[in-house]
Parts: structure tokens; sequence; C-alpha cells
């Protein structure tokens, strides 16, 4: 009896686990005006992204159009608000192309940053070191 009610217990708790894990995702549009500083860039594009909450996997693709030059390099970055800057969070490549498309395991304090709204992604070029073009990771509804 007393084996049968650990299985169960045991059952019921694998079971819910699995059920609250989901997929979230997320959305950025990048421009100029949102870096911090604000850049003169017209270049813009989107990052597409969706956690997987069971297994921490961040999947996205980012697309990008219009640079002043190549892409020398592109991040997540976080946490920070938008209109603040903040550390790497992950690096998404040096000299990427557009679009590039990867995934990487996130750690609890970055999905719950990311989660928060407290992530962004930017793209920089030689003549914007500091990122040419920048977006906020917002949930898609």
């Amino acid at each position: 009896m007393f084996r049968t009610s650990l299985l169960t217990a045991a059952f019921a708790v694998g079971f819910l686990s699995a059920a609250s894990a989901a997929t979230i995702d997320y959305r950025a549009t990048l421009s100029g005006k949102s870096e911090v500083p604000p850049t003169t860039s017209n270049a813009s594009g989107d990052v597409l992204a969706t956690l997987d909450t069971g297994s921490k996997k961040l999947n996205y693709t980012i697309t990008y159009f219009g640079l002043s030059g190549p892409a020398t390099a592109a991040h997540f970055h976080g946490p920070a608000a938008a209109g603040a800057n903040a550390g790497v969070a992950v690096p998404i490549g040096s000299n990427p192309a557009s679009p590039s498309t990867g995934s990487v395991d996130l750690t609890e304090a970055q999905m719950k940053d990311l989660e928060a709204g407290n992530w962004y992604a930017n793209v920089h070029t030689e003549a914007n070191k500091g990122g040419e073009i920048r977006g906020q990771l917002m949930r898609v509804k």
C-alpha cells in the first residue's frame, strides 16, 4: 500500500512539473532610436524568440536591414529596462549574418529577467561600436 501511494505521489509530481512547462514567444523591433544613446541609423530589424520554460532553452532568429556597415557583433543584454543599458547576457555572435538563428540554455535568473521584460537585443557595427540598432524583448500576447 505504501509503495503504491509513493509511486502515485511521484507520478503526480512529475505530471504537474511537466504540465507547468510552457513555451513563451517574444519579439523585439530593432531601431537606432532605441539605442542608449540613440543613433541616427535608418537600419531596422526584428528578433523573434521562443522560451521553453521546461528546458530553459531560448530559440531565436534575428534579422536586420540597412546597417551602416557589416554587423560586427550582436548580443542579448540584461537585466535592463528600455532606456537603460546592461552587460551582455548572451552573445548572438561575431559578424552575424542576417538572418541568424540559434538557441541557448538560460539560467533561472536570466529567465526571470526575460519574462519581466528586462532583456534587449542589439546589433553592433564598426561605426556604432556600442550598438547601431536595439530592441526590447517583449512577450507576444
